[in-house]
């Protein structure tokens, strides 16, 4: 479940169901301040090593990778084909309307050398808008104010269509994406998750990207949509208001459609010397087996213009006491044995990417050095980090949530709250306020 998701609920006076909470999402909806990357690659590799906040005894690790940003004006043409569920469940305010000036946001953006394509589907799919330039602003506002929900939806045709779509006016070298945007409620044709996975996997070898958006309250399936987008080379997104559209179709535009690399891996070796055990938080659903890291056939994530990646690992010191009580299916034991002059050393991040439109991947490399330090000298960044993941934990009420609690939290959050020029830290403090108030 998607970070807006989790606050559309808490909101609504609910807290979100245990086993829905991803904590990777929760991190990840905020922006970090990493550094842009050199000439040589596209991504730059952060990390910071402190302390744990809710168990003194172990240490927190934070990676971060950044994309580089491009000027908007130096990016490759987009042909778009928005793939809209217009089946009945979509008629609430918060679903298609709310829909439907999102994909305005999005359009004025455009302009002569892209193109915009619609296509809806409900009992059958119909190409409402055929390939325009998007130049043509009030042929393309029409054709989204005709917009109108009604009958059950049948998401597999209007996919094929869509796809035929994007194909027939295909760039080469373009941003060729198709928007998919429902609330998942697929209760028509290919409905079963293992189909649809199937079908989208299909499409995805035409070089053709898939982006995904949910709406809407108690009919949205959050679960199916993080696998159409995982499995169509893809991102997704869930929308709750204006402000959300806002900030999925024009403040994150760049790294929403434009895809910078493909298949990018991360893999860390922690040196046991230093690391008796370690666990990553989240990911559930994106983990690697080690020997796929340097296999270039096996599909990983893509990742955007300017877009960002966090990652935290919970480390257990060598020599700790509680080491060996650690559960063998989160935590992993290292090995030992290390030459001397690795001995200052905590891990070494590998990262391993595709550029587009090429096969073989490009690796590289960054060690972090182990050293004492103390929360208050962290930076701000990876105080915030450590609580969102911490409340994520809380909502899922985690075995390793240690001693935190809900005002751990909140004075965690708000002593890395920072300058937050979007006002994105201060919701989330008090989100987490308004969640301690539902958990008492």
């Amino acid at each position: 479940m998607t970070h807006s998701n989790i606050r559309r609920l808490i909101n609504q006076g609910t807290l979100p169901p245990v086993g829905a909470v991803r904590i990777e999402e929760m991190i990840n909806y905020f922006s970090y301040d990493y550094p842009q990357p050199g000439k040589n690659h596209p991504f730059s590799v952060t990390s910071e090593l402190g302390p744990c906040p809710w168990n003194k005894q172990h240490k927190l690790a934070r990676i971060g990778l950044k994309a580089r940003d491009i000027n908007k004006k130096n990016l490759p043409p987009s042909n778009l084909v928005f793939l809209i569920d217009v089946s009945g469940s979509m008629s609430a305010p918060n679903k298609l309307p709310l829909l439907k000036q999102a994909m305005k946001m999005l359009v004025r953006q455009l302009d002569k050398n892209d193109r915009v394509s619609v296509v809806v589907y409900a009992g059958n799919d119909c190409v409402l808008l055929a390939p325009t330039a998007g130049s043509e602003q009030k042929k393309i506002m029409t054709a989204i104010n005709n917009l109108g929900a009604g009958g059950s939806t049948h998401a597999s045709s209007g996919i094929i269509t869509a796809y035929q779509l994007a194909k027939q006016v295909y760039m080469p070298g373009g941003n060729n994406r198709i928007i998919l945007a429902s609330d998942g409620d697929f209760n028509v044709g290919i409905t079963s998750r293992g189909e649809l996975q199937k079908l989208i996997e299909e499409k995805r070898k035409s070089g053709i990207y898939l982006t995904v958006l949910g709406f809407g309250m108690g009919n949205y399936h959050d679960d199916t949509m993080e696998i159409l987008a995982d499995k169509g080379n893809g991102n997704y997104a869930y929308i709750d208001n204006l402000l959300e559209a806002k900030k999925v179709m024009v403040k994150e535009m760049s790294g929403t459609m434009f895809a910078l690399a493909r298949d990018v891996k991360i893999q860390v070796e922690f040196n046991p010397a230093k690391v008796a055990a370690y666990r990553l938080i989240g990911y559930e659903n994106r983990a690697l087996a080690d020997e796929d890291f340097n296999n270039d056939k096996k599909d990983a994530g893509e990742i955007g213009v300017g877009h960002t990646v966090t990652a935290l690992y919970e480390l257990i010191p060598a020599g700790s006491a509680d080491a060996p009580t650690v559960d063998p299916l989160k935590y992993r034991k290292t090995e030992a044995r290390i030459p001397s002059k690795y001995q200052d050393e905590a891990m070494t991040i590998k990262l391993r990417y595709k550029p587009l439109h090429k096969e073989k991947s490009i690796l590289l490399t960054a060690v972090v050095k182990d050293k004492k330090i103390d929360l208050t000298t962290t930076s701000r960044d990876f105080r915030f980090a450590a609580a969102v993941a911490g409340f994520g934990m809380l909502l899922q009420d985690s075995e390793f949530k240690g001693d935190l609690d809900y005002d751990k939290v909140i004075a965690l959050a708000k002593n890395g709250r920072g300058t937050d020029t979007e006002g994105y830290r201060a919701e989330f403090i008090h989100l987490v306020e308004t969640g301690q108030l539902l958990a008492n």
